[in-house]
């Protein structure tokens, strides 16, 4: 193992997947989580995409991730009043397709299942506790101080802190120090055009575990995605007009959205009121964005701490995984390449920049797609009304969009080039990045 360190900031999905890769790699690192755990049990569902569960393949986690989750495998479309003009198995397309189904999994059980996978000397190398409160850096090396008075030097810094990143505030200060306050992102880079209210409650007997759901209404849409053991709702409701700030909604907040969606079908027999429990909700603004400025020096953000997506089409996480592998691959290449294995800053600013090259594009096009899911779900005007209500609905459409939007995307992501391992999932399209084979004994 050579001198090179890298402090992750943030113990969430996208930083627990950098600690196996990095560990995969050889390359020394630490992990900085503010929270006293990484599993939170409150936690939400997620949507892994085909080309994430291949990746977390790679871990050698496939079957702990087949066990814990449930194919999406069926979606229904509901308005508000009631009617339904959607009930497709389109979806089961994507497993025929790419040999992978996205699949739900209630939020905890991922990240305990990533962490777990981990071997206990990479284990030990997670620290909680660990509140980040200022980033300095120079030529050489990069200093990382928390609130309790820790301090932690390492190479650079991956900041995979999310929506409200330190680790961003930090890239921006150091900007400004540089004399480039004009080219910096705004100290609050995502704007909230929306709100959301969530709950998560034991999967109904009556509710089968791979059904996805959504119900369409004016400036609002209730979404249902159904695990093997719990399911999850999110509403989300148009705000009086776009922000920047961070807003903490109480819970008299909550209750008076959900009385705004109370009412509201979530499958042909149960109501929103029938399932929510204000003990398993919370409420949140919806941001949207990209940010400008993805590292300075030692310092690069992945994640959520430098794009932002609502989450009907489930793109958020799955872009910060493929943040991830992008940039871990430059990482590994770089210390491989370096002669003393400590590749300087200079190097380290080019692998930053092919990082950026590699993913930007994907970013912008995945940001436009889950903006118009949002607003077309949520009726935002008549276009939007006509397309999510008649135009997007019949079965040949969906099967299109899916064989020749979706597919040719999802075929093309990267996986981690250093790491050795079995192709999990194959289908009748080829992937086009292999993972690279093991050595036969």
């Amino acid at each position: 193992m050579s001198g090179f360190k890298v402090i992750i900031v943030g113990g969430g999905p996208a930083g627990l997947v950098a600690a196996h890769a990095l560990h995969q790699a050889g390359v020394d690192f630490i992990l900085l989580e503010r929270r006293s755990s990484v599993i939170d049990p409150s936690g939400a569902s997620v949507v892994l995409n085909p080309p994430t569960m291949r990746v977390l393949s790679q871990f050698g986690l496939r079957e702990q991730l087949e066990e814990a989750g449930a194919e999406l495998s069926h979606v229904k479309s509901f308005t508000n009043e009631g009617y339904k003009f959607r009930d497709s198995t389109q979806i089961t397309l994507l497993k025929e397709s790419l040999g992978a189904a996205q699949v739900i999994y209630h939020r905890p059980d991922l990240v305990r299942i990533i962490y777990d996978g981990l071997p206990s000397e990479a284990q030990d190398k997670i620290l909680t506790d660990q509140k980040v409160t200022s980033i300095h850096q120079d030529q050489h090396s990069v200093q990382v101080s928390c609130a309790d008075g820790s301090t932690f030097t390492g190479s650079i810094v991956m900041g995979a802190d999310g929506v409200h990143s330190r680790t961003r505030q930090q890239l921006r200060q150091a900007m400004i120090s540089d004399g480039q306050e004009a080219a910096c992102d705004d100290e609050k880079p995502y704007e909230c055009a929306y709100r959301m209210l969530w709950c998560t409650f034991s999967r109904p007997v009556s509710t089968p575990p791979g059904l996805g759901g959504e119900t369409q209404g004016v400036d609002g849409t209730l979404a249902l995605m159904v695990g093997k053991k719990t399911a999850m709702i999110i509403c989300y409701e148009k705000l009086p007009s776009p922000t920047r700030e961070r807003v903490d909604y109480s819970e008299k907040h909550m209750v008076q959205m959900f009385e705004s969606f109370a009412d509201w079908p979530v499958t042909e027999t149960l109501r929103f009121r029938d399932v929510f429990d204000i003990r398993n909700a919370g409420m949140a603004n919806l941001h949207e964005g990209i940010v400008k400025n993805f590292s300075k020096g030692r310092i690069c953000l992945v994640s959520d701490a430098c794009h932002r997506y609502t989450p009907n089409a489930g793109l958020g996480l799955n872009n910060g995984i493929q943040d991830v592998v992008a940039l871990c691959n430059e990482i590994q290449a770089a210390v491989e390449q370096a002669p003393d294995g400590n590749p300087d800053q200079e190097v380290m600013e080019k692998v930053f920049g092919s990082y950026l090259e590699q993913r930007l594009a994907l970013m912008k096009k995945d940001l436009r797609g889950s903006a118009l899911l949002t607003r077309l779900q949520a009726w935002a005007s008549t276009f939007h009304y006509i397309m999510a209500r008649y135009i997007l609905v019949p079965d040949w459409v969906q099967r299109l969009t899916i064989r020749y939007i979706a597919v040719p995307t999802m075929r093309k992501a990267p996986v981690f080039k250093y790491i050795a391992a079995e192709e999990p999932y194959t289908g009748i399209v080829g992937w086009e990045h292999p993972i690279k084979p093991r050595l036969a004994t």
